[in-house]
């Protein structure tokens, strides 16, 4: 059966409305923080700032990527099988909820650089790209003090050398499905460099 154009467009209509006051609706932090304390706090810390190297730092990353992230964690187009226990725990408003959360939290900007001669050439990677491999600068996307843009590249300063590291190599061999862009930037990319540039940084300020 073959449905009228009106009522196509209307159903599709409303559902674009239903959208956009979805994500108007005003986070509720009372509820983020809760629910962040009886889901994440194990292993991200009371306020975000992980100090296990192997998970990331949370506290004040841009919500719109960790609601992305919750998202692809659940629909499993990002793999990790405890990240997707919990997220598929939560609704959409618990993802907003705790992200913005998150995003409201001081970081604590704790992580070092700790090899000299790595932080030179992670430095060189993250601020100029490696030319003569189209490797594109760092910098381009998550600016040059490692804060991100809202909505579009996460905040990367002072976050965990180890966490990153092992992120940009699941995007390099492929684990990590969920941004085409930084499967290709990684893909150009050998263990020192990658190396490199995570211990950059995570002394990024």
């Amino acid at each position: 059966m073959k449905l009228p154009v009106s009522f196509l467009c209307a159903a599709a209509a409303a559902a674009l409305s239903f959208s956009v006051q979805a994500q108007s609706v005003k986070p509720d932090l009372a509820k983020g923080s809760a629910m962040y304390g009886q889901v994440c706090v194990a292993c991200h810390a009371a306020d975000g700032n992980s100090t296990t190297p192997a998970n990331p730092k949370l506290a004040h990353q841009h919500p719109e990527y960790l609601v992305k992230q919750l998202q692809d964690y659940k629909s499993g187009k990002r793999d990790n099988a405890i990240m997707k226990g919990f997220a598929s725990a939560l609704s959409d408003a618990d993802m907003r909820n705790i992200a913005y959360w998150l995003a409201s939290q001081k970081d604590n900007k704790t992580g070092a650089a700790t090899d000299k001669e790595l932080v030179t050439l992670g430095e060189r990677i993250y601020r100029g790209g490696i030319a003569d491999r189209q490797i594109a600068a760092c910098a381009g996307c998550h600016s040059p003090n490692g804060a991100g843009i809202p909505s579009q590249y996460p905040r990367l300063s002072g976050q965990q050398a180890e966490y990153t590291a092992t992120q940009l190599k699941h995007f390099r061999d492929g684990t990590r499905k969920n941004n085409a862009q930084m499967k290709d930037v990684a893909a150009k990319m050998n263990d020192r460099e990658i190396a490199a540039v995570a211990d950059y940084i995570a002394g990024l300020r």
